[in-house]
């Protein structure tokens, strides 16, 4: 017997309901194809089921509240047969509230509000009607909160409130907001419903004069109003009253003036001073007097407001239209009905512009809306192509997507800068090669190269040479040929008629259709599985066309793709709740975005920071498009991320300004000793850059203070030789360190660290691992003496603390260059404590062309590389 048993008052409208359930589901199931699925990611999440709920009555032990969010349409909640009742819900953390479902039993709620609040205290009400009609209610709502509740204040039978069901849909995320200290207030527009004389005006009472105030007539009800401008997010009031005051009043807000909603009531007013927390938004608040205090009116010497703005006075950052996002004059985006000659004419332009645009402020991207095109994309630098869909199978171009290196002579090993990312790429008739002839930082990510008669070249086909790039969460029907690439990390990804070819270091991991085990000879490095990582975050746009950021879930040892033949595990975020970062906002603005829970979605440019872009809440995405760049001016901190779980940042550049930093970024502070095991925070493909297009100066150039943390292919580069006239040198372009590790259990897949004043990548922290390191040292040390640590000639490439008790890399390469002068010498490119538990697996020495000497390849270990014997390679050590 269920509990809907113990009462034996009629329920007409069960068998409907269920029928209408019935009806539903099936209409559902005829109109999806065969073998299709409906994602969750594409539509908000129900967060209510399973969660704690209470209320304010129940009718009997066998109609609780919980029965109202157990996902059972046969189990119910029934409040006590009188008004007000209510029923509420946790769910847990933050969310922002689109959809609230209530399925009444017969007994429902004629008149009722929902409403959120963020500590189960303060309530702000998001919708409410005089005229229900129970059955099935489906209410759009806009709020945000960690409880909901529906409170009901007129029951439409005399029994009490029942619901079948009470589901809550929206999305997690977003602190509670600071509330500001400035008065809002202050200075605004105020008018009353009357003034005792003309001296004691309503503007008196907002004027920040606590020696001036309003007065009204002595009599009741009396107001005073004040037009704050702009809708804002109210948190607090704080009245001071002169000896008339008020013993019973309402705060109120209201859009538009006439409308007025309800967020505070008392009937035991104090007067004095009162400094009232509430919740509620609205262009317009009042004081509504009831009952005065005194045979006076009611009187004001100040009524002050703040609001959840962190505490700047200005308005709320813009919103985002997550169905048109203004994505910046730098980003076009495509759909099938967009005429093949103008996609293509649009590639073409920037491609001509971009081919050698190595060192300029331009940055774009080109988006394809889910379908198929015919394009040819040869990108040049700093652009991104990338498809919008849930797979890249959902993006076909019929052509390719290529880098070469014509522009260069052949030699691609300065083709930088570019990703394509989340497409399907089929060759024209009768061609079987696309060429992705790239050195660093040039993400070939999440991409499907069809046919397996077709191959992929990572060099420019019979000329030149390419050095170093990344292949992830990818799949190549056919074969990888590497031909003159000198190094090469693929992770996670799909090879159907494997890979050929070598160089210098070659690494598979978790790759499907790898080469077998081989180092030095050839010299391929493979580990079987990743232990951890979440793939990048990426832009899709859903079946409705909302545009959306899907953020992939901790794998754990796993091998291939997360979306070829399955489908992808992990979480999505409307851009409604992004903050569209266009360059020119002051980092005061996007610090206030994300204060008021926001994530950050930057658009192709340079965007100048003059103070840290301060990343404190937990899950926080920041995406950026176009390789976007954050440049830290006058020698501040680009961003600092704090030491909680799961940031996700992803395709961003830093860069240094011409002013020293002491560091381009920091992720966690120093001390951070939290343990973010099972949500670390992860950087994909970010890259640092410390002069270039000017001279750029940073001490340190990333900093790692946190445990867990995950780093998904970065590179980072001091500009010690570059193209004519780009200002270079060993006094202009100044940086001791690129990568400082403190914080434990810290993995880092893909790593490129490069020409760096001193140490290149120091370890200090313990359960470190590295999967592929490619470092070249600086090349212009003018002489040995410029270039020494203490007694030790030069800086080693990977420096592990003698501190340090456990420390696992594999796949290592360190090169020297000393163009200035070929005499200096580096001692030895890794350094690590002896002991059992560091381990370093197949490691390659180069003296490039026989420029400069490495002395030995670590500690004191391995050969020497130099003019005539140009390469060392060691398998173990110890």
């Amino acid at each position: 017997m269920t509990s809907r048993a113990i009462s034996t008052r009629p329920r007409p409208r069960r068998a409907v309901r269920h029928l209408i359930v019935g009806l539903t589901v099936a209409l559902v199931a005829a109109l999806t194809p065969a073998g299709a699925t409906t994602p969750a990611q594409a539509a908000p999440t129900l967060l209510s089921q399973g969660r704690p709920a209470t209320a304010s009555s129940t009718e009997n032990a066998g109609t609780p509240a919980s029965a109202a969010v157990d996902g059972n349409t046969g189990t119910r909640w029934a409040s006590a047969f009188s008004d007000p009742q209510w029923i509420q819900v946790d769910l847990g953390a933050r969310a922002t509230i689109s959809q609230v479902n209530l399925l009444w039993e017969g007994a429902y709620g004629r008149a009722f509000q929902l409403q959120t609040s963020d500590d189960g205290a303060t309530w702000t009400t998001i919708y409410s009607t005089t005229t229900g009609t129970g059955g099935t209610q489906n209410l759009t709502v806009t709020g945000a909160g960690r409880y909901v509740r529906m409170n009901g204040t007129a029951r439409g039978t005399g029994y009490g409130y029942s619901l079948w069901e009470f589901q809550v849909y929206g999305e997690t995320g977003g602190s509670t907001p600071t509330c500001g200290s400035t008065n809002v207030a202050q200075g605004s527009p105020a008018t009353a419903s009357s003034t005792q004389d003309a001296g004691l005006a309503a503007s008196a009472a907002v004027d920040g004069n606590t020696g001036t105030r309003w007065a009204s007539a002595a009599s009741d009800p009396q107001w005073l109003r004040v037009d704050l401008g702009s809708t804002r997010t109210i948190c607090r009031v704080v009245l001071t009253w002169e000896a008339a005051y008020a013993r019973a009043f309402q705060l109120q807000t209201s859009a538009d003036g006439a409308t007025w909603t309800t967020i505070y009531s008392t009937t035991t007013g104090t007067g004095g001073t009162q400094s009232l927390t509430v919740s509620g938004s609205g262009r317009y608040l009042r004081m509504y007097g009831t009952a005065r205090g005194t045979a006076y009116g009611y009187s004001l010497w100040e009524l002050a407001v703040n609001t959840t703005d962190g505490g700047t006075g200005e308005p709320p950052v813009d919103t985002t239209d997550p169905r048109n996002p203004n994505l910046g004059p730098n980003t076009f985006v495509f759909d099938p009905s967009t005429p093949t000659s103008t996609i293509q004419s649009r590639l073409n332009t920037l491609f001509t512009q971009q081919e050698t645009n190595q060192f300029g402020p331009q940055r774009y991207a080109v988006l394809f809306k889910p379908g198929t095109y015919t394009a040819d994309v040869n990108l040049g630098f700093f652009t991104q192509v990338a498809g919008l869909g849930m797979s890249p199978d959902d993006v076909n171009l019929n052509g390719h997507v290529r880098t070469e290196a014509f522009w260069f002579g052949g030699n691609a090993t300065q083709n930088f800068w570019r990703a394509a990312e989340n497409l399907s790429v089929t060759l024209p008739a009768g061609q079987t090669v696309e060429r992705w002839a790239v050195s660093q930082a040039a993400p070939y990510r999440r991409m499907h190269l069809r046919g397996a008669q077709n191959q992929i070249q990572l060099w420019n086909g019979g000329d030149g040479w390419s050095s170093g790039g990344l292949m992830a969460d990818t799949r190549v029907d056919g074969l990888v040929v590497s031909g003159s690439q000198q190094q090469w990390y693929s992770r996670n990804s799909e090879f159907g008629n494997g890979w050929t070819g070598s160089v210098w270091n070659m690494v598979f991991q978790g790759v499907n259709g790898a080469p077998a085990p081989s180092f030095p000879n050839p010299s391929h490095t493979v580990i079987g599985q990743t232990p951890q990582v979440r793939e990048k975050p990426f832009l899709y746009v859903d079946g409705t066309g909302e545009y959306r950021v899907f953020v992939p879930a901790l794998r754990t040892n796993s091998t291939g793709t997360s979306w070829y033949n399955k489908t992808p595990a992990g979480s999505s975020i409307s851009l409604s709740q992004f903050y569209v970062v266009q360059p020119g906002t002051s980092a005061a603005t996007i610090n206030a975005a994300l204060a008021q829970g926001r994530h950050l979605l930057f658009t192709p440019g340079v965007h100048h920071v003059t103070e840290p872009i301060q990343v404190n809440r937990a899950d926080t995405v920041v995406l950026g498009l176009g390789l976007a760049t954050i440049q830290a001016d006058n020698g501040s901190v680009g961003m600092r991320v704090a030491d909680v779980d799961g940031v996700k940042v992803a395709g961003l550049m830093f860069e240094a300004g011409t002013t020293n930093s002491p560091v381009l970024m920091e992720v966690g502070p120093s001390g951070s000793s939290a343990s973010h095991a099972s949500n670390p925070t992860s950087l994909h493909d970010v890259f640092f850059r410390i002069g270039g297009p000017h001279v750029g100066k940073a001490t340190n150039t990333l900093t790692v203070n946190s445990d867990n943390v995950i780093g998904d292919h970065m590179w980072l580069w001091r500009a010690d030789h570059a193209a004519s006239g780009v200002p270079t040198g060993w006094t202009l372009n100044t940086a001791d360190t690129g990568l400082t590790v403190n914080g434990d259990n810290v993995t880092m897949y893909g790593l490129f660290v490069e020409h760096y004043q001193k140490y290149q990548t120091i370890w200090n922290g313990n359960g470190g691992r590295t999967y592929f390191y490619q470092n070249e040292l600086p090349y212009d040390p003018p002489n040995q003496a410029a270039w020494m640590n203490g007694s030790t000639r030069g800086y080693a490439a990977y420096k592990v603390a003698d501190s340090v008790t456990s420390h696992q890399a594999w796949g290592l390469g360190s090169y020297s260059y000393f163009n200035v002068n070929p005499a200096v010498v580096e001692e030895r490119a890794f350094e690590v404590p002896n002991n059992p538990n560091v381990r370093f697996t197949n490691m390659v020495t180069v003296s490039l062309g026989g420029v400069g000497t490495i002395n030995r390849v670590i500690n004191n270990a391995g050969g020497t590389a130099n003019a005539a014997n140009q390469q060392v390679y060691l398998t173990t050590y110890p």
